[in-house]
Protein backbone atom coordinates (compact mmCIF):
# COMPACT_ATOMS: atom_id res chain seq x y z
CA UNK A 1 0.00 0.00 0.00
CA UNK A 2 0.66 3.57 -0.32
CA UNK A 3 0.26 6.48 1.95
CA UNK A 4 -0.62 9.92 -0.43
CA UNK A 5 -0.53 12.42 2.48
CA UNK A 6 -1.37 15.51 1.00
CA UNK A 7 -1.10 18.91 3.04
CA UNK A 8 -4.14 21.27 2.45
CA UNK A 9 -4.03 25.04 3.68
CA UNK A 10 -6.97 27.41 1.38
CA UNK A 11 -7.00 25.66 -1.87
CA UNK A 12 -10.15 25.50 -2.28
CA UNK A 13 -10.01 26.71 -6.09
CA UNK A 14 -7.42 23.53 -6.45
CA UNK A 15 -8.35 20.79 -4.24
CA UNK A 16 -10.98 18.75 -6.09
CA UNK A 17 -8.55 18.50 -9.15
CA UNK A 18 -5.90 17.38 -6.81
CA UNK A 19 -7.90 14.56 -4.69
CA UNK A 20 -9.12 13.18 -8.32
CA UNK A 21 -5.75 12.95 -10.11
CA UNK A 22 -5.18 10.42 -7.32
CA UNK A 23 -8.84 8.78 -7.19
CA UNK A 24 -8.05 8.66 -11.15
CA UNK A 25 -4.37 6.55 -9.92
CA UNK A 26 -4.04 3.23 -12.18
CA UNK A 27 -2.20 1.96 -9.20
CA UNK A 28 -5.41 1.17 -6.64
CA UNK A 29 -3.88 0.61 -3.32
CA UNK A 30 -3.45 3.78 -1.37
CA UNK A 31 -4.44 5.11 1.42
CA UNK A 32 -5.39 8.92 0.84
CA UNK A 33 -4.71 10.97 3.79
CA UNK A 34 -6.00 14.62 3.60
CA UNK A 35 -4.45 16.83 6.88
CA UNK A 36 -6.65 20.07 6.56
CA UNK A 37 -4.16 22.90 7.84
CA UNK A 38 -6.88 25.12 9.83
CA UNK A 39 -7.75 26.25 6.47
CA UNK A 40 -10.18 29.91 6.60
CA UNK A 41 -11.80 29.00 3.37
CA UNK A 42 -13.92 25.91 2.37
CA UNK A 43 -10.86 23.18 1.85
CA UNK A 44 -11.97 21.44 5.20
CA UNK A 45 -15.49 21.49 4.14
CA UNK A 46 -14.46 19.67 0.37
CA UNK A 47 -11.80 17.41 2.46
CA UNK A 48 -15.23 15.91 4.41
CA UNK A 49 -16.84 15.48 1.04
CA UNK A 50 -14.43 13.48 -0.02
CA UNK A 51 -14.54 11.56 3.19
CA UNK A 52 -18.32 10.69 2.94
CA UNK A 53 -17.41 9.18 -0.63
CA UNK A 54 -14.54 7.24 -0.60
CA UNK A 55 -13.52 4.42 2.54
CA UNK A 56 -9.85 4.69 1.62
CA UNK A 57 -9.57 8.19 2.31
CA UNK A 58 -8.86 9.57 5.89
CA UNK A 59 -9.40 13.42 6.58
CA UNK A 60 -7.49 15.17 9.85
CA UNK A 61 -8.40 19.06 10.30
CA UNK A 62 -5.62 20.66 12.88
CA UNK A 63 -5.01 23.77 13.91
CA UNK A 64 -2.43 26.11 11.94
CA UNK A 65 1.21 24.04 12.00
CA UNK A 66 2.57 25.20 8.44
CA UNK A 67 3.71 22.59 5.90
CA UNK A 68 6.24 20.49 7.78
CA UNK A 69 3.72 19.91 10.54
CA UNK A 70 1.10 18.75 8.55
CA UNK A 71 3.11 16.33 6.22
CA UNK A 72 4.48 14.93 9.65
CA UNK A 73 1.04 14.68 11.11
CA UNK A 74 0.31 12.41 7.85
CA UNK A 75 3.58 10.45 8.29
CA UNK A 76 2.07 9.51 12.03
CA UNK A 77 -0.78 8.42 10.52
CA UNK A 78 0.45 6.67 7.57
CA UNK A 79 0.07 2.75 7.33
CA UNK A 80 1.18 2.05 3.85
CA UNK A 81 4.80 0.33 2.92
CA UNK A 82 5.49 3.08 0.82
CA UNK A 83 4.89 7.27 0.85
CA UNK A 84 4.29 10.39 -1.64
CA UNK A 85 3.90 13.61 -0.44
CA UNK A 86 1.40 16.18 -3.06
CA UNK A 87 0.41 19.30 -2.19
CA UNK A 88 -2.92 20.43 -1.96
CA UNK A 89 -2.51 22.95 -4.78
CA UNK A 90 -0.60 20.33 -7.43
CA UNK A 91 -1.83 17.02 -8.89
CA UNK A 92 -0.15 14.16 -10.55
CA UNK A 93 -0.34 12.09 -13.87
CA UNK A 94 -2.61 9.18 -13.79
CA UNK A 95 0.13 6.88 -14.01
CA UNK A 96 2.27 8.86 -11.70
CA UNK A 97 1.97 6.04 -8.77
CA UNK A 98 2.37 2.73 -10.61
CA UNK A 99 5.40 4.28 -13.02
CA UNK A 100 7.29 4.96 -9.93
CA UNK A 101 6.53 1.76 -8.04
CA UNK A 102 7.51 -0.37 -11.26
CA UNK A 103 10.80 2.19 -11.41
CA UNK A 104 11.84 0.71 -7.27
CA UNK A 105 10.65 -2.81 -8.49
CA UNK A 106 12.98 -2.76 -11.29
CA UNK A 107 15.84 -0.55 -9.73
CA UNK A 108 16.27 -2.12 -6.18
CA UNK A 109 15.93 1.74 -5.22
CA UNK A 110 14.88 3.27 -2.25
CA UNK A 111 13.09 6.23 -3.60
CA UNK A 112 12.12 7.23 -6.85
CA UNK A 113 11.71 10.19 -8.15
CA UNK A 114 9.94 11.65 -11.61
CA UNK A 115 10.32 14.93 -12.75
CA UNK A 116 7.65 17.73 -13.01
CA UNK A 117 5.91 20.24 -15.03
CA UNK A 118 5.63 23.72 -13.72
CA UNK A 119 2.28 25.37 -14.74
CA UNK A 120 -0.15 28.26 -14.19
CA UNK A 121 -2.95 28.41 -14.19
CA UNK A 122 -5.10 27.57 -17.45
CA UNK A 123 -2.23 25.79 -18.25
CA UNK A 124 -2.86 22.46 -19.88
CA UNK A 125 -0.18 19.81 -19.10
CA UNK A 126 2.32 18.19 -22.07
CA UNK A 127 1.33 14.68 -23.09
CA UNK A 128 3.38 12.38 -21.57
CA UNK A 129 4.64 8.47 -22.63
CA UNK A 130 5.56 6.74 -19.93
CA UNK A 131 6.30 3.91 -21.10
CA UNK A 132 9.07 5.60 -23.48
CA UNK A 133 10.51 7.46 -20.72
CA UNK A 134 14.24 6.89 -19.19
CA UNK A 135 15.04 6.18 -15.76
CA UNK A 136 18.30 6.60 -14.53
CA UNK A 137 20.01 5.57 -10.78
CA UNK A 138 22.52 6.91 -8.43
CA UNK A 139 24.37 5.89 -5.47
CA UNK A 140 23.89 7.47 -2.48
CA UNK A 141 27.14 9.49 -3.19
CA UNK A 142 25.83 10.46 -6.35
CA UNK A 143 22.69 11.64 -5.18
CA UNK A 144 23.76 13.58 -2.65
CA UNK A 145 26.46 15.35 -5.66
CA UNK A 146 23.85 15.70 -7.68
CA UNK A 147 20.99 17.56 -5.19
CA UNK A 148 23.51 20.11 -4.28
CA UNK A 149 25.12 20.93 -6.75
CA UNK A 150 21.56 21.82 -8.59
CA UNK A 151 21.91 19.19 -11.40
CA UNK A 152 18.63 17.20 -12.64
CA UNK A 153 17.60 15.29 -9.36
CA UNK A 154 16.33 18.16 -6.73
CA UNK A 155 15.31 18.42 -3.43
CA UNK A 156 11.89 18.37 -3.53
CA UNK A 157 10.11 15.86 -1.56
CA UNK A 158 7.34 16.30 -3.93
CA UNK A 159 7.18 14.42 -7.55
CA UNK A 160 8.17 11.10 -5.52
CA UNK A 161 7.76 7.81 -3.32
CA UNK A 162 9.82 7.19 -0.84
CA UNK A 163 9.79 3.55 1.44
CA UNK A 164 8.02 4.96 4.26
CA UNK A 165 10.16 3.42 7.18
CA UNK A 166 12.80 6.05 5.83
CA UNK A 167 10.90 8.16 8.00
CA UNK A 168 11.17 5.94 11.23
CA UNK A 169 13.05 8.50 12.89
CA UNK A 170 12.55 11.30 10.74
CA UNK A 171 10.55 14.52 10.42
CA UNK A 172 10.06 17.53 8.40
CA UNK A 173 11.59 20.56 10.49
CA UNK A 174 8.63 22.88 11.81
CA UNK A 175 8.41 26.30 11.50
CA UNK A 176 10.98 26.90 8.88
CA UNK A 177 10.67 27.23 5.16
CA UNK A 178 12.74 25.18 2.81
CA UNK A 179 11.88 21.86 4.98
CA UNK A 180 12.55 19.46 1.78
CA UNK A 181 16.32 20.91 1.56
CA UNK A 182 16.54 20.27 5.55
CA UNK A 183 15.87 16.77 4.99
CA UNK A 184 17.04 15.59 2.11
CA UNK A 185 20.75 15.31 3.61
CA UNK A 186 19.35 13.03 6.40
CA UNK A 187 17.16 11.22 3.93
CA UNK A 188 19.57 10.19 1.25
CA UNK A 189 21.99 9.16 4.06
CA UNK A 190 19.61 6.12 4.84
CA UNK A 191 19.47 5.12 0.79
CA UNK A 192 21.80 3.00 -1.06
CA UNK A 193 20.43 3.73 -4.24
CA UNK A 194 17.76 6.59 -5.93
CA UNK A 195 16.27 6.66 -9.11
CA UNK A 196 15.14 9.12 -11.39
CA UNK A 197 12.11 8.73 -13.85
CA UNK A 198 12.48 11.07 -16.73
CA UNK A 199 8.61 11.37 -17.29
CA UNK A 200 7.33 14.85 -16.07
CA UNK A 201 4.64 13.32 -14.29
CA UNK A 202 3.92 15.73 -11.63
CA UNK A 203 2.27 19.23 -11.95
CA UNK A 204 3.35 22.16 -9.80
CA UNK A 205 1.65 24.83 -9.77
CA UNK A 206 2.95 28.16 -9.81
CA UNK A 207 0.84 30.67 -8.11
CA UNK A 208 1.48 34.51 -7.40
CA UNK A 209 1.02 34.77 -4.31
CA UNK A 210 2.22 31.59 -2.72
CA UNK A 211 4.87 31.12 -0.43
CA UNK A 212 7.35 30.55 -2.32
CA UNK A 213 6.91 33.37 -4.50
CA UNK A 214 6.60 35.66 -1.88
CA UNK A 215 9.42 37.42 -0.31
CA UNK A 216 9.89 37.50 3.13
CA UNK A 217 12.47 37.39 5.99
CA UNK A 218 11.04 33.53 6.09
CA UNK A 219 13.22 33.12 3.03
CA UNK A 220 16.25 33.75 4.86
CA UNK A 221 15.52 30.38 6.57
CA UNK A 222 17.72 28.37 3.14
CA UNK A 223 20.52 29.88 4.34
CA UNK A 224 19.81 28.71 8.34
CA UNK A 225 19.65 24.71 7.00
CA UNK A 226 22.44 25.57 4.44
CA UNK A 227 24.92 26.98 7.67
CA UNK A 228 24.00 24.00 9.66
CA UNK A 229 24.68 21.19 7.13
CA UNK A 230 27.47 22.81 6.27
CA UNK A 231 28.78 22.15 9.69
CA UNK A 232 27.43 18.71 9.88
CA UNK A 233 28.98 17.40 6.72
CA UNK A 234 32.62 18.73 8.02
CA UNK A 235 31.99 16.68 10.58
CA UNK A 236 30.93 13.69 8.78
CA UNK A 237 30.80 13.29 5.91
CA UNK A 238 33.31 15.92 4.45
CA UNK A 239 33.32 14.35 0.96
CA UNK A 240 30.26 16.33 0.37
CA UNK A 241 31.51 19.76 1.54
CA UNK A 242 32.18 21.11 -2.34
CA UNK A 243 28.52 20.46 -3.59
CA UNK A 244 26.59 21.74 -0.21
CA UNK A 245 29.28 25.22 -0.45
CA UNK A 246 27.77 25.14 -3.88
CA UNK A 247 24.30 25.25 -3.60
CA UNK A 248 24.86 27.85 -0.01
CA UNK A 249 27.03 30.16 -2.62
CA UNK A 250 23.77 29.67 -5.04
CA UNK A 251 21.07 30.72 -2.29
CA UNK A 252 23.01 33.52 -1.29
CA UNK A 253 23.12 34.61 -4.88
CA UNK A 254 19.54 33.99 -5.07
CA UNK A 255 18.51 35.84 -1.82
CA UNK A 256 20.70 39.05 -3.24
CA UNK A 257 18.87 38.54 -6.57
CA UNK A 258 14.75 38.50 -4.52
CA UNK A 259 15.85 40.91 -1.76
CA UNK A 260 14.00 44.61 -2.46
CA UNK A 261 16.81 47.07 -3.54
CA UNK A 262 17.75 50.07 -0.89
CA UNK A 263 15.54 48.80 1.96
CA UNK A 264 16.88 48.73 5.25
CA UNK A 265 15.50 46.02 6.71
CA UNK A 266 17.73 43.37 4.74
CA UNK A 267 20.96 44.87 4.76
CA UNK A 268 21.81 42.63 7.53
CA UNK A 269 20.69 39.43 4.86
CA UNK A 270 22.53 41.38 2.15
CA UNK A 271 26.04 41.32 4.23
CA UNK A 272 25.51 38.07 5.51
CA UNK A 273 24.86 36.48 1.82
CA UNK A 274 28.19 39.12 0.75
CA UNK A 275 30.38 37.58 3.44
CA UNK A 276 29.52 34.09 2.12
CA UNK A 277 30.51 34.66 -1.26
CA UNK A 278 33.70 36.42 -0.57
CA UNK A 279 34.55 33.68 1.35
CA UNK A 280 33.79 30.90 -0.91
CA UNK A 281 33.98 32.07 -4.20
CA UNK A 282 38.07 31.22 -5.03
CA UNK A 283 37.06 27.16 -3.95
CA UNK A 284 33.89 27.11 -5.65
CA UNK A 285 35.29 28.98 -9.10
CA UNK A 286 37.98 26.49 -9.32
CA UNK A 287 34.96 23.49 -8.65
CA UNK A 288 34.08 21.86 -11.90
CA UNK A 289 30.86 20.51 -10.53
CA UNK A 290 29.51 24.60 -10.09
CA UNK A 291 26.93 25.21 -11.95
CA UNK A 292 28.01 27.41 -14.69
CA UNK A 293 25.54 30.08 -13.83
CA UNK A 294 26.73 30.73 -10.59
CA UNK A 295 30.41 30.65 -11.81
CA UNK A 296 29.42 33.63 -14.15
CA UNK A 297 28.05 35.38 -11.01
CA UNK A 298 31.30 34.60 -8.83
CA UNK A 299 33.64 36.46 -11.60
CA UNK A 300 30.77 39.15 -11.66
CA UNK A 301 30.95 39.83 -7.77
CA UNK A 302 35.04 40.05 -8.24
CA UNK A 303 33.85 43.67 -9.54
CA UNK A 304 32.60 44.54 -5.58
CA UNK A 305 28.45 44.24 -4.23
CA UNK A 306 27.52 47.70 -5.93
CA UNK A 307 28.59 46.42 -9.52
CA UNK A 308 26.94 42.76 -8.88
CA UNK A 309 23.53 43.83 -7.86
CA UNK A 310 23.25 46.38 -10.61
CA UNK A 311 23.74 43.56 -12.70
CA UNK A 312 21.30 41.62 -10.91
CA UNK A 313 18.58 44.59 -10.42
CA UNK A 314 18.87 45.05 -14.46
CA UNK A 315 18.59 41.23 -14.73
CA UNK A 316 15.44 41.36 -12.69
CA UNK A 317 14.16 44.14 -14.33
CA UNK A 318 14.03 41.96 -17.84
CA UNK A 319 11.92 39.32 -15.90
Amino acid sequence: MVSVIIPIYNVQDFLARCIDSVLAQTYTDLEIILVDDGSHDTSGDICDEYDLKYRHIRVIHKTNGGLSDARNVGLEVAQGRYVTFIDGDDYVHPHFIEALLQTIEHTGAQIAACTWQELKDGDTPRKVNVEKARCKTYTQEEAINTVFYQGELNHSACSRIFERQLFDDLRFPEGALYEDLAIIYPLLRKVEKVALLKAPMYYYMHRTGSIINTMSLRRTHVLDHLEGLEQQVEKEAPQYLPAVRSRHLSACFNMLRLMPAREPKWQDTKDRCWEYIKNMRFLCIKDRNVRIKNKIAILLSYFGLGFLMMFINKSRSKE
